[in-house]
């Protein structure tokens, strides 16, 4: 397993020590996590480019890069959630892509 999957399987278990719902509902929360994080890339979007009157130039693009981060950390949370082959899911998804998208 490589190094940030070390880390996902650790945060998992972390995450897990803290929650008191049912093993059903947590899987369910850690996907909608996953949609708050989303919205977090859009607001440091509006903010970078100044499109909130309000706020104007709230935010950087190194912001929108950490949120996209916390995106795709949340993600592999997830996936991890669902199955503890975590890794290797994901590795055979993005083959497939890979095969299908990058074939000339």
């Amino acid at each position: 397993m490589t190094e940030p999957w070390n880390t996902v399987d650790r945060l998992a278990s972390w995450i897990s020590a803290h929650h008191t719902l049912p093993p059903e509902q947590d899987v369910l929360l850690r996907v909608l996590k996953i949609s708050e994080e989303v919205g977090e890339v859009a607001e440091a979007v509006i903010g970078a480019t100044g499109q909130n009157p309000r706020k104007g130039a709230s935010h950087t693009w190194q912001d929108v890069e950490a949120e996209l981060c916390d995106v795709i950390i949340t993600a592999m949370v997830a996936l991890r959630t669902l199955t503890p082959d975590a890794a290797e899911v994901f590795a055979g998804h993005l083959r497939r892509v890979a095969e299908r998208s990058l074939t000339e």
